[in-house]
């Protein structure tokens, strides 16, 4: 992109949010930290961003009327949206042999609530203003679980493909109105949302899934992320980038 937009990061209270709030704010753009809860570590974020200008934002994008808050009051602080980052994800394991049917449902419906409904809401209501802005982009953080399979928690990998779909079909809808839209899928990533899983029996045999023998950095995401939203040819438009140290590779 020719200028430094604003970009809003969801779930940049820590993490690949934090990594790709920096990396962004590194390049000159404002950013518009998101979070859900954790006032404090997005405060943390929003100190550790270069430059001035940037914001903390709260809510919870599963629920569709905070989404559109959210897309107006950055709008309203910080002028138009000119990068939406929808980081914001949650994942929960669960043995199938172990659910009951009720939390069988409640799993499907706090995981697609955050990990699709909440992106597909905030996109919505900020393309609609990019549309009459100019234009923007979208960059969803999707994972390699939506092609791979995730048999402990099969509601996270269909939230994934999930938004790998709604990402590929925006992305033809809104080209005519010059908004992009590129998604990123991530292998493990050392994030504390990844930690116990990682700092737990399984966790030398996940970073052996790669012939790098490790996991992604935070750093090697927030700098991908940056890429697309600040960078890409429009032509990547509905593109898919594994970021996953070839621990997983799609025919």
């Amino acid at each position: 992109m020719t200028t430094t937009p604003v970009v809003l990061v969801t779930g940049a209270s820590g993490g690949i949010g934090r990594a790709s709030a920096i990396a962004c704010a590194g390049r000159g753009a404002r950013i518009a930290v998101h979070y859900k809860q954790k006032r404090d570590e997005a405060e943390a974020t929003l100190a550790a961003l270069p430059g001035e200008g940037h914001a903390v934002f709260q809510c919870d994008v599963a629920q569709p009327e905070d989404a559109q808050k959210l897309a107006n009051d950055v709008h309203q602080a910080m002028g138009p949206i000119g990068v939406l980052v929808n980081n914001a994800g949650i994942a929960e394991r669960s043995p199938f042999e172990d659910l009951d049917y009720e939390q069988w449902q409640s799993s499907w419906r706090r995981v697609l609530g955050t990990n699709l409904f909440g992106p597909a809401n905030l996109s919505f209501c900020v393309a609609q203003a990019m549309m009459q802005s100019g234009g923007g982009r979208i960059v969803n953080v999707s994972s390699r679980g939506a092609f791979r399979g995730e048999p402990q928690m099969p509601w996270y990998g269909a939230s994934k493909a999930g938004l790998n779909a709604m990402g590929q079909s925006m992305a033809i809808a809104l080209a005519p109105h010059n908004v992009f839209v590129y998604t990123v899928a991530p292998g493990f990533v050392a994030t504390p949302m990844a930690e116990s899983i990682l700092s737990s029996p399984e966790g030398e045999a996940i970073r052996a899934q790669s012939p790098l023998g490790r996991v992604a950095q935070p750093a090697e995401l927030g700098t991908t992320i940056a890429f697309l939203a600040l960078d890409a040819p429009e032509f990547l438009t509905g593109c898919i980038i594994d970021v996953n140290g070839a621990s997983y590779l799609r025919t």
